[in-house]
């Protein structure tokens, strides 16, 4: 780790279910990934700037009946800094899947939130997990449409092309403020501890980097080109308040692919597996035994 990423001995000091915690080489790599449960593997994907703390309140729920299997991303958390090619979709679903080969666990379900959505469904197409059943939570799937998709990605690559803007924006994070309103722009409210753990990540410029490379190198054309061939069950979870990723965008998705099922989260914003996360493993739970993951209840 470099002095600009996030210290396990510092911001890790009390790090959400520090407990399971390991550090693995795979791929060329040395990950963070938290393992924690017993029964049939559920893989938690997090999303573009986030990290395992974002499962505090849902991995424990999950692992009362899975085993929990939760990574931070190439270059976000504690997880080493990649190689460009790694921050591609299909580069994160390579370096996840060469992960999950080391640790020797086949996921029997996969939750990816936003980004992480797109992450295993890329994974899941190009055969490297077969899960029964992939739960999207307020899941980025489809490239952006109009302007803003336009100029997104040219915007990103020059964002993330020096090392001057990733240092001025941890720079502006650490104003007060600064990190609750971003949080707040997704439609979800955080608690205080919620609130601090971001904060403690997008103030370190390396961990800022690779998000702004990771949404820099990502092409959703080719997921959505690929999507009808989609052999999973895939649950499009929707959360009503999301101010990032707005619920039509699940019947964008729905409509490429028309035996997913999308589940509208009426109090939930972008974040809801934070917010609302006995609700989030009810709905996991549920559509497990559905899938014959777990026994009927």
């Amino acid at each position: 780790m470099t002095a600009d990423a996030p210290a396990w001995d510092v911001d890790g000091r009390d790090w959400p279910n520090r407990e399971a915690s390991r550090f693995v080489e795979a791929g060329g790599l040395r990950w963070h990934v938290q393992v924690t449960g017993a029964g049939p593997v559920v893989l938690l994907v997090h999303g573009t700037g986030a990290a395992t703390h974002s499962w505090r309140g849902l991995a424990p729920l999950l692992a009362e009946r899975f085993t929990v299997v939760a990574p931070d991303l190439p270059g976000h958390g504690f997880t080493q800094a990649s190689p460009p090619r790694l921050l591609t979709l299909p580069g994160m679903a390579e370096g996840l899947g060469a992960l999950l080969r080391t640790l020797d666990v086949e996921p029997a379900v996969a939750v990816g939130h936003s980004a992480g959505a797109a992450v295993a469904i890329r994974m899941s197409l190009d055969g490297l997990v077969t899960p029964r059943l992939i739960v999207s939570l307020n899941g980025a799937l489809l490239p952006m449409r109009g302007l803003a998709g336009q100029l997104f990605s040219p915007l990103a690559r020059l964002f993330a092309g020096g090392r001057l803007v990733p240092r001025l924006f941890a720079g502006h994070a650490a104003r007060p403020g600064v990190v609750e309103r971003l949080l707040r722009d997704t439609g979800s409210a955080l608690d205080p501890a919620g609130v601090e753990l971001y904060a403690r990540l997008v103030r370190r410029p390396a961990h800022v980097a690779a998000a702004l490379g990771m949404m820099a190198s990502w092409d959703l054309g080719p997921l959505a080109r690929d999507l009808p061939r989609l052999q999973s069950r895939l649950v499009l979870a929707a959360g009503r308040r999301d101010g990032t990723v707005p619920p039509g965008e699940a019947r964008r998705a729905k409509a490429l692919l028309p035996v997913a099922e999308i589940v509208y989260l009426p109090r939930a914003g972008h974040l809801a597996h934070e917010e609302r996360p006995e609700e989030v493993a009810a709905l996991v739970e549920a559509r497990a035994r559905e899938a014959g993951v777990l026994p009927a209840a």
